[in-house]
């Protein structure tokens, strides 16, 4: 369970009594007494908007922590950007210039760098500030080939089950048709990458990428899973403006829930399940121009 518990401290001396802190409060921790900002509430999010809004920094949140999101790999200006000051076409532009990359160098990437996305990260939001996210980094060939191999093992079983018709039939008639959904689409590709695996030795599953980040969230958040895959949009963006290449690794993410044995292996507990999977390393590709995409679809809701 996120942690409630309220954690806020003013300092009557450098409190000016402006209310921003308050105006800005989800949980109504704080109220204005006698022109001061005190805690009234007996709940916080300790999500600090409080802290950030505050102009003279009285305002202390004890469950955050200042060096949770120090980098050692970036220089970062403490300024905050208002809404409104950054170049949206540069945005934009680095949004449509990020690619999945399925070529990767053998240079290995450096773990300081693999921790400072994982801070990156975390920048992101999350339902009711639950923050529920755990990272398991692999930081080297070795370890990420670990990974593929027991992700390949999975599918090896899968694909042995899948293929008995005496098996997936009589599930799809009492309703659970996913054994049958997948022999049908996903089967004999599958069983083509396992080939290449071992026979061809290709990595169709990360790439050949040297490093790997899979993204877990605890179970009881809000939720865990668009809180996952929103840290994991802002690592896919950050590694681009730091030279890398990434891809989001679906099929490892799904054989991963399926075999808690592989998730107890990258670290994470039982009320962790993981939503997101990512080859990391530096890219042996390059693009000349945006890629398309096809037209969006729009709903326009009237009263």
């Amino acid at each position: 369970m996120p942690n409630r518990q309220v954690t806020v401290s003013i300092d009557p001396e450098s409190c000016t009594g402006c209310g921003l802190c308050i105006k800005t409060c989800p949980k109504q921790t704080l109220a204005l007494v006698d022109g001061k900002a005190v805690v009234r509430g007996d709940e916080s999010m300790n999500c600090g908007h409080c802290a950030a809004a505050c102009p003279t920094g009285a305002v202390t949140v004890g469950a955050t922590d200042d060096k949770a999101l120090e980098l050692k790999t970036v220089a970062v200006s403490d300024e905050w950007i208002a809404p409104g000051r950054p170049d949206a076409s540069m945005v934009v532009g680095l949004m449509r210039s990020r690619r999945s990359c399925r070529n990767f160098r053998q240079k290995g990437v450096d773990r300081q760098t693999l921790e400072d996305l994982v801070r990156i990260g975390i920048t992101a939001p999350s339902g009711t500030n639950c923050q529920p996210w755990a990272f398991a980094l692999l930081p080297d060939r070795e370890t990420v080939t670990c990974l593929a191999e027991k992700i390949a093992a999975f599918y090896r079983r899968l694909n042995r089950m899948a293929a008995r018709a005496w098996i997936r039939e009589p599930m799809a008639w009492l309703g659970r048709a996913e054994l049958k959904n997948y022999f049908r689409q996903h089967l004999a590709t599958v069983e083509d990458a396992l080939d290449q695996w071992e026979a061809a030795g290709k990595d169709p599953l990360f790439h050949g990428a040297p490093a790997a980040m899979v993204i877990a969230a605890d179970n009881d958040a809000s939720c865990p899973c668009e809180d996952s895959l929103l840290a994991a949009g802002n690592i896919l963006l950050a590694a681009h403006c730091m030279g890398l290449g990434t891809c989001l690794i679906g099929f490892a993410v799904e054989a991963i829930r399926r075999d808690a044995r592989i998730s107890r292996w990258l670290g994470f507990s039982e009320t962790q399940t993981v939503h997101a999977a990512i080859a990391l390393g530096w890219p042996d590709e390059t693009y000349h121009r945006f890629a398309q995409r096809m037209p969006p679809r729009i709903h326009r809701v009237r009263p």
